[in-house]
């Protein structure tokens, strides 16, 4: 498994234009550029592995067969991680939590996946708020199995970071890559936070997707398979803001996926994933984690 920290340079690479404030004494967050994603490139074995799940997809499509389930529920567990006992040092409040996990159900429900938020923590570790010992940390903190979702809300995930997940995989039990599963997300990008444009919740959504198996819509950019979704139209590069109408492969079928969750627009622009994401959620959800 590859980790946040060896994607941060290409990431920042990719986004070069970005400009990016964070004035951290008055715990204020102004993200004026494109969204930042620090989830790792998939491995070439994981895109193997998914390219094989979207061959059984194809077979499945032809033949006219259903998902095989009509629909699941991940249990979840919430972590707030702050520097402080105040919200601008990431200390989310209950409402807080409440308006993010409605927003993470709503986001989900037209495709009848749910989370069922077991229990929520809060932690005032200085190390760990500014994503410091992450191993520690979700050692110290990670509940449930490996079909258990573990969100870890950070009061600063540094290099202007929104968030990072980990694709499912095949781990064992109590291993390091079972205990690094999860989703770390900036904390003020939940509803209410101050990470505007980026504070009504599509953070944590977009993150979920990459532990449901999704990657970029703009991964591959105009060549090759992409994301390995059919209907996700090829994307040469990450859109910022909400850019109607933007076409960056235009010799490939259809406008840029701008409103797709998976793409790096503003919350405002998110609106939804695709009949093909689903399937890929369904196939990696079976695949990995039950």
């Amino acid at each position: 498994m590859f980790f946040k920290a060896l994607a941060t340079t290409a990431l920042l690479a990719c986004s070069a234009s970005a400009h990016i404030m964070i004035p951290r004494e008055l715990g204020v967050r102004e993200f004026n550029a494109t969204r930042l994603c620090g989830t790792p490139e998939p491995s070439e074995a994981h895109i193997e592995a998914t390219n094989h799940l979207l061959a059984k997809e194809r077979a499945s499509r032809i033949a006219g067969e259903l998902r095989a389930q009509a629909g699941f529920t991940v249990n979840t567990y919430f972590h707030v991680v702050a520097a402080s006992r105040s919200t601008s040092g990431g200390y989310l409040t209950q409402a807080m939590i409440d308006d993010q996990l409605e927003v993470l159900n709503a986001a989900y429900a037209p495709h009848s996946i749910s989370f069922n938020l077991v229990s929520t923590d809060w932690t005032v570790n200085t190390n760990w708020a500014a994503d410091g010992s992450e191993l520690a940390m979700k050692k110290a903190l990670r509940k449930g199995t490996y079909a258990d979702l573990n969100v870890y809300f950070i009061n600063d995930l540094g290099d202007g970071l929104l968030g990072y997940c980990y694709f499912p995989d095949n781990v064992s039990s109590g291993s390091n890559d079972f205990y690094y599963d999860g989703c770390s997300i900036l904390a003020q990008s939940v509803p209410g936070g101050t990470a505007s444009p980026y504070n009504e919740g599509g953070t944590t959504i977009h993150e979920v997707g990459h532990w449901m198996g999704l990657y970029h819509t703009f991964q591959g950019g105009c060549t090759g398979s992409g994301d390995y979704v059919d209907d996700t139209p090829a994307e040469a590069s990450a859109a910022s803001g909400c850019p109607t109408g933007r076409d960056t492969c235009p010799n490939q079928a259809g406008a840029d996926p701008i409103h797709n969750y998976m793409d790096y627009t503003t919350d405002a622009c998110y609106e939804e994933f695709t009949a093909g994401q689903e399937a890929r959620m369904y196939s990696a959800w079976s695949t990995y984690r039950t």
